[in-house]
């Protein structure tokens, strides 16, 4: 068994559902409904069981953890749809050894880095 943790779930507070869906989805492609899971309502996002949901609650509001996520179409791509979207940018991109990043914040100042892994070669 491993002792390295995997993480196979997060969940990103919003005060507004519908536009933290429509922010979400534009920003990585995405096609997120509202649903119920466990008695309230989310907007779930992942694959086989890795991912995690929008869920209504107490915002980050520019502190906190930052979740990474895989940039559709690229870092520059990405990124110029989170401005569209109404992003924050915070910093420069970042060199890190799988890849490369930017942090922005959503419309509720999460903390969401934007991530380019380098090709293998």
């Amino acid at each position: 068994m491993s002792t390295q943790p995997t993480v196979v779930w997060t969940e990103i507070p919003v005060s507004d559902l519908s536009a933290s869906i429509a922010f979400y989805n534009a920003v990585f492609n995405w096609s997120m409904e509202p649903m119920e899971m466990a008695g309230e309502t989310v907007a779930a996002f992942g694959q086989d069981g890795i991912g995690g949901n929008l869920v209504e609650g107490a915002p980050g509001a520019g502190s906190g953890t930052v979740i990474h996520m895989l940039a559709p179409g690229g870092l520059a791509a990405t990124r110029a749809r989170a401005e569209k979207a109404g992003a924050k940018i915070e910093g420069d991109e970042m060199e890190v050894r799988p890849g490369r990043y930017v942090i922005v914040h959503d419309p509720d100042g999460n903390r969401i880095g934007l991530f380019e892994p380098h090709k293998a070669a």
